[in-house]
Parts: structure tokens; C-alpha cells; sequence
């Protein structure tokens, strides 16, 4: 099992088939992604926009977590720890209304990292009597057009204090651009998780130079 690391978190790129411009592809966008420097990359493909079938998923998962792990950089499965397993990802992410999280922790809390969405304090606040937990995604800070079930938004104001509220680091996510990295860093937030920043980008290796050199708070 890989250590967590609050550094994973300051430039985490998440992205599936949906995210895919027309005439790029899922594999490039992440291995460009990964040249560019993403500490942290989790493999999302859901909803109706997914080009991937349930069978071509794992192959799929095979080859990222392949590309990621020559970078060294930490691959994670959103909200599917069967999938997760069978590609011995470093990590899984899952979300309020996915997996119970006390389930996912007993059957992989030993083996892999695990990432939690909390949206709320209440949410933040019952997750901090769990233990097992590495780190929640909190959001959406802005409007996201990546997750049509996405929670209302709740802007610099919430994140900072859902910052306030936790006990662990916190990777700020929906609807980020790069304007943002400096207010989100200044709310002590480890990093910014983004789908279409960098899957949209005409510049990646820019777009993640910003994510990178944003105030992040450091691992000690």
C-alpha cells in the first residue's frame, strides 16, 4: 500500500470517457496530464455521456493505473472498490450516497487510500468519528457542469469553513478554474481536485504549473 501524502492532493486531475473532448483521448489527456505534473489522478466514468461499456472499463483502469504508476503518481477508481481491487489501484474515492463508507474501509481500508465527499459540516463532523478516512473532496465550490447530481454550491466562504471543521486535509472540487487556486489555497484547503480544467485545457502542462505552484499547504 502507498502512504498517504497530503501533497498527493494539490494537483488532482479526475476524468473518464464522458470528459473527452472530440478528437483527444482518454489515454492521452491523462498521460499528458501526468507529464505535466498532476500529483493524484482518479479514473470517474459515469453517467449518460460515458463512451466505455461495464467491460471495457477494467482494461481501461489497467492502462491508466499502468500510465500512472510510471509517473509514481497515486490512481484512484471513483466509487467502485470491486474495479479498484481488481486493478490494485492505490486508491478509492467515494461519495454520501455511494458505497457505505464504513463498509468500503473494512474492505479495503488496509490496502488502499481512501477519499470521502463531504459537502457539509454535518457530513465533515460524522466523518471525523470514522477512522480510516485519508482526506474528503468538498464541494462543489462553483456551479460544475461534470456531475449532474452535484450538491448547491457553497464558494469560498463554505469551503473555508468546512476547512475550519475537519480533521483531516480537504481537496476542494466543482466548477474550479485556475482564478481560483490562490482564494482556495488561502483557505488552508491541501489542494484542488478539477475534471474540465485540465480535460478542456488547450494548455495542460500550463494549466497544471498553475495547480502546482498555487500556496498549498505542505506534508511535514
Amino acid at each position: 500500500m502507498q502512504d498517504f501524502n497530503t501533497d498527493f492532493l494539490h494537483a488532482y486531475f479526475i476524468c473518464g470517457s464522458q470528459d473527452v473532448p472530440k478528437g483527444k483521448t482518454l489515454l492521452g489527456i491523462v498521460a499528458e496530464a501526468l507529464a505535466a505534473g498532476i500529483t493524484a489522478f482518479q479514473f470517474r466514468d459515469k453517467g449518460p455521456n460515458s463512451t466505455l461499456s461495464k467491460t471495457e472499463r477494467l482494461p481501461m483502469a489497467q492502462k491508466l493505473h499502468q500510465l500512472c504508476y510510471a509517473y509514481r503518481v497515486p490512481f484512484f477508481i471513483d466509487d467502485d472498490v470491486q474495479l479498484a481491487q481488481q486493478v490494485h489501484a492505490e486508491g478509492v474515492h467515494v461519495g454520501q450516497s455511494d458505497e457505505e463508507i464504513k463498509q468500503v474501509i473494512k474492505e479495503v481500508g488496509e490496502q488502499m487510500i481512501i477519499g470521502y465527499s463531504c459537502s457539509n459540516s454535518t457530513q465533515v463532523e460524522q466523518a471525523n468519528k470514522i477512522s480510516g478516512i485519508d482526506y474528503y473532496g468538498s464541494g462543489p465550490i462553483y456551479v460544475t457542469q461534470s456531475k449532474s447530481d452535484a450538491d448547491p454550491e457553497i464558494g469560498i466562504a463554505g469551503l473555508s469553513q468546512l476547512v475550519k471543521n475537519a480533521t483531516r486535509p480537504i481537496v476542494a472540487i466543482g466548477g474550479i478554474t485556475v482564478n481560483d487556486l490562490e482564494a482556495i489555497a488561502k483557505t488552508k484547503a491541501a489542494g484542488a481536485a478539477v475534471i474540465s480544467m485540465i480535460a478542456q485545457s488547450n494548455n495542460i502542462k500550463q494549466t497544471v504549473s498553475q495547480m502546482l505552484t498555487a500556496p498549498w499547504i505542505k506534508n511535514d
